[in-house]
């Protein structure tokens, strides 16, 4: 499950920076939001999986509620998810 929860906080990470960072500024910039309509469903899913996973895995890693609220805060800080792997899901932290 653990294996799982990585690979969806990295795929939230990438839809939402793309969103971000791509998708927008031409949806704004050439007034064309067909990027944003083929991101946004595939980030929300993702998104929610990503809650989800990290409330599940939060009682195998025995988080305490602060770490929770800081690994759910970070998706929805860009590169954020990026930060959870890298603070709480390396192996040595295991």
């Amino acid at each position: 499950m653990l294996n799982l929860f990585r690979l969806i906080a990295f795929l939230e990470g990438v839809s939402y920076i793309l969103l971000l960072f791509i998708a927008t500024p031409i949806k704004y910039l050439s007034d064309d939001p067909q990027y944003v309509k083929i991101l946004g469903m595939p980030h929300g899913l993702l998104f929610i999986a990503y809650i989800v996973m990290a409330i599940l895995i939060s009682k195998k890693m025995q988080w305490s509620n602060s770490i929770l609220a800081k690994v759910l805060l970070a998706s929805i800080i860009p590169f954020g998810t990026f930060y959870v792997e890298y603070k709480y899901l390396k192996k040595n932290h295991l």
